[in-house]
């Protein structure tokens, strides 16, 4: 694990891909503050979260969840994203935030749909400003594997940002929850990530694979 716990905040704690990655955390050591817009489902399922992890997890509203972190994770569908950045900006200058979100568009999730201008991400960190840390992370993982505590994620992580030091910061998280992570270029190239996610879907239902395909990456020596 990374040297010290971190605080995390998880806004979409309760949803099934924030709550895989909130108990993950919780359990390898951090500090999780599951966020939501309505403060006795967050503390519900803080309290489920907890019980699952046996670690440090607590539920908050979305701002405070958002002041108390270190790092905030945006784990929520595309529709709430931006809002819900812009409504808990005051608390993000100088943190990192790392965005799960995936641009679908229902009903056809299994289709790429990128949003104009490419990343959605890219799009989230220029709304926000230089003095958030915006990273992209996540987005390929299954929610089903995530959920299931007992057992390895079979997925790598691809990590784009444009802060370096950010990058690194969320490659060691996911090594905390025992998956590799690689750093995958600029905050542009997240849309990359993002159109991967409606390909997987696809893979899924095509191939009826229950808990969710994943990307590998290969041929990399001495890979973490």
């Amino acid at each position: 694990m990374t040297e010290t716990g971190k605080i995390i905040a998880v806004l979409g704690g309760a949803g099934h891909e924030g709550a895989g990655l909130a108990a993950r955390w919780a359990k390898a050591g951090h500090k999780v503050v599951i966020g939501s817009r309505d403060p006795a489902r967050a503390a519900e399922a803080a309290a489920t979260l907890a019980a699952q992890s046996g670690g440090d997890v607590r539920g908050a509203n979305n701002e405070e969840a958002a002041a108390a972190a270190e790092i905030v994770v945006l784990a929520v569908p595309y529709a709430a994203q931006a809002a819900l950045a812009q409504a808990v900006r005051p608390h993000l200058e100088g943190k990192i935030l790392i965005d799960v979100t995936v641009p679908l568009v229902p009903p056809k999730v299994a289709r790429v749909q990128l949003p104009q201008g490419g990343s959605a991400v890219e799009a989230l960190q220029k709304q926000l400003g230089a003095g958030v840390r915006v990273v992209a992370a996540f987005q390929n993982v299954s929610a089903h594997q995530l959920a299931d505590l007992a057992h390895a994620v079979e997925c790598d992580v691809l990590v784009s940002g444009d802060d370096e030091a950010a990058r690194e910061t969320v490659c060691g998280l996911a090594r905390d929850i025992g998956m590799r992570a690689w750093v995958a270029g600029p905050l542009a190239n997240s849309a990359a990530a993002e159109a991967l996610t409606s390909v997987l879907i696809f893979i899924n239902k095509r191939y009826k694979v229950a808990q969710g395909a994943g990307l590998r990456i290969t041929g990399i020596p001495d890979a973490p």
